[in-house]
């Protein structure tokens, strides 16, 4: 389901998203203000992410097979 909105801009931001438009890299003035949108939720997201990592305590239970595998020699060719 989707909700139509409408939204007052600056007048640069409004030429911006016209030339995403007129440039082809957006179907559309909505599906620019969707990217950034979405953009903007995985930021947040991705924050309160490293907001709650950066509370918690370290976990040294792999750490020894960290090390150890780090010493191997990487088979990637």
């Amino acid at each position: 389901m989707t909700t139509q909105i409408a939204v007052r801009l600056p007048d640069e931001i409004v030429a911006f998203v016209d030339r995403e438009v007129s440039e082809n890299r957006a179907a559309s003035r909505a599906a620019v203000v969707l990217r950034a949108l979405q953009r903007e939720q995985r930021r947040q997201i991705a924050a309160r992410d490293a907001a709650i990592l950066a509370a918690t305590e370290p976990d040294h239970d792999l750490d020894a097979l960290a090390a150890h595998t780090a010493k191997q020699a990487a088979d990637i060719d």
